[in-house]
């Protein structure tokens, strides 16, 4: 059963973040951010009235042409947004994966509701006289220098997933034996008209983002690509307590 104080929960944590987010460069914004990661580690699937399976067959609607009447690999739950914030369920079918893509100048939070999700973690690093060129591979699009920092299952009991504008801001994220949902916070909301759009990349040497990777951390070269044909994110209904800011 619901635990009595679901409603309060997901409110305050939405009045958290538009608090923490509204002033990102303030001083209390360290602060503010850590009450808002306790807070998120304190949610549960039951608190959003969310039980464990993949994205419906109500999703595909969400998905567009040329997917309609065809279940997503994943399928997103918009719960509220502001101009600083935007806050939502993302549910991931067994073995989907949400390909490689940054989060421009952005803050994030990411809580795992229920399955496991194996997320790899990578910063863009600035151009270098002294860098090596990109392999050969490279030769299909723009080529970015970044730092594969880490690879770590999550899980409900784990605390919650965080990145910044500089650190872990590029993000792989694969459910693994099972579906999977998370509940996820961003700051500000992507909006390619202020820049902030998202691109994709794939990993041009060693093991694939979602492989086993080599010692980490350590440098790597991506290529920016376009989103994947057989990637694309659904639509439906988000079933929890109302959320009003």
């Amino acid at each position: 059963m619901p635990r009595d104080n679901m409603a309060s929960l997901i409110q305050r944590v939405a009045r958290q973040a538009r608090i923490t987010f509204r002033s990102p460069a303030g001083p209390a914004f360290g602060e503010n951010l850590h009450r808002l990661q306790q807070l998120l580690d304190e949610v549960r699937a039951e608190d959003l009235h969310l039980a464990p399976r993949g994205p419906s067959a109500a999703a595909a609607a969400g998905g567009g042409l040329p997917w309609s009447g065809v279940v997503p690999p994943v399928s997103y739950m918009h719960i509220c947004e502001t101009e600083s914030f935007s806050m939502g369920v993302f549910l991931l079918r067994s073995g989907a994966c949400i390909p490689l893509h940054d989060h421009p100048g952005m803050n994030g939070m990411l809580k795992v509701l229920y399955g496991t999700l194996r997320i790899a973690c990578m910063d863009t690093l600035p151009p270098a006289a002294t860098a090596a060129a990109p392999p050969p591979a490279a030769a299909g699009g723009p080529c970015h220098r970044a730092l594969f920092r880490s690879r770590q299952h999550y899980t409900p009991a784990s605390p919650p997933c965080l990145l910044s504008p500089h650190t872990d801001n590029l993000h792989q994220i694969d459910a693994v034996d099972g579906p999977a949902a998370f509940l996820d916070i961003l700051a500000p909301p992507y909006d390619p008209q202020h820049g902030r759009d998202c691109h994709y990349y794939r990993l041009l040497e060693g093991p694939a983002a979602g492989a086993e990777p080599a010692g980490l951390p350590r440098e790597v070269w991506l290529m920016e690509t376009p989103q994947a044909a057989d990637f694309w994110c659904g639509g439906e209904p988000y079933p929890g307590p109302r959320v009003c800011l």
